[in-house]
């Protein structure tokens, strides 16, 4: 098989598929279909690459095979191909998604370890599994409990910690994590809103993927969002976890909402985690064996099914 660029990528993709596509799904058709392992070099952020090398064909060079079709996503499509249908037909191709098949079999539970990983080497924190069937359905509506809690333990001297507990300071800093397989603008505002809606009792709360979006609108208005709500986006690699980064970081708080805490203690396995720091800080020892396991990085892969 002969050695493709990026844009020989994207070309292939689109002319098997023969429908506009954002460069998110055209990367995610040539995963899908073994073409990544085709090109010349992919770097350390591959699908963002493509996107920067179809985006600036496309509005650079007057002779681009490329042409834009649409907003919020962009998709692009083949000016060799473009011929063949007609503008409204084109359009109406540009605003429905493509039908992916997975490369990895996984459900959003199995995030739960990446993440586990991630917030202990990133944050210092140990993280628990929040499970919602162990709070009752009828109170307060959904979106109050987030997926994971995140506890980070300052490394204070004992008579620092003791102190610190008479004088009111804090004595530990509380993460708040809604976790999603994928994140687009098909799921962005229900997503994002849940993560403000369930985070607001901690000092810190995040949005975590494994596959978001690389469409240049999508990122900027995960951005705004971020900004204007105080919500970080943790992006995870499931192929490489020490790959795994914070793409907006989260506005952390001076101090915990009481009152939220209250209603999300609600669920079984939040009041257990908050007995348990009580615990930690009164032995002023932290039982790791409570929290979810921090497992090695090829352990975590390890757990992933891959599609082909």
């Amino acid at each position: 098989m002969a050695v493709l660029t990026f844009l020989g990528l994207a070309e292939r993709v689109l002319t098997e598929e023969r429908r506009p596509l954002s460069p998110s799904e055209i990367w995610k058709l040539a995963t899908a279909k073994g073409y990544e392992r085709d090109l010349r070099s992919q770097g350390k952020t591959p699908a963002q690459t493509l996107y920067t090398a179809i985006f600036e064909n496309a509005r650079d060079n007057p002779q681009s095979r490329f042409i834009k079709i649409g907003d919020r996503p962009a998709r692009y499509y083949l000016r060799s191909l473009a011929k063949e249908k007609q503008p409204s037909e084109l359009e109406q191709a540009a605003s429905s998604p493509a039908s992916i098949p997975e490369k990895y079999h996984y459900k959003e539970v199995q995030l739960h370890p990446f993440l586990a990983r991630f917030a202990y080497i990133q944050f210092g924190a140990r993280c628990k599994t929040i499970r919602h069937g162990t709070s009752k359905k009828n109170e307060f509506g959904e979106w109050i409990h987030p997926d994971m809690i995140g506890v980070y333990y300052p490394a204070w001297r004992d008579e620092v910690l003791t102190f610190s507990q008479m004088t009111g300071g804090f004595a530990v800093k509380l993460f708040s994590f809604e976790i999603k397989k994928a994140l687009s603008f098909a799921n962005l505002r229900e997503s994002f809103f849940q993560a403000v809606s369930n985070s607001s009792f901690a000092h810190q709360g995040y949005l975590v993927a494994a596959d978001i979006s690389t469409d240049e609108d999508f990122r900027s208005e995960l951005q705004r969002l971020s900004t204007s709500f105080g919500i970080g986006v943790i992006e995870l690699d499931i192929e490489d976890p020490a790959a795994s980064q914070v793409l907006f970081p989260s506005e952390e708080r001076d101090s915990l909402d009481w009152e939220a805490l209250n209603k999300v203690a609600m669920n079984r396995d939040i009041q257990e985690l908050l007995k348990r720091i009580g615990t930690d800080l009164r032995a002023k020892e932290v039982r790791h064996e409570e929290y979810d396991t921090v497992l090695e990085a090829d352990q975590l892969v390890a757990t992933i099914g891959k599609m082909r």
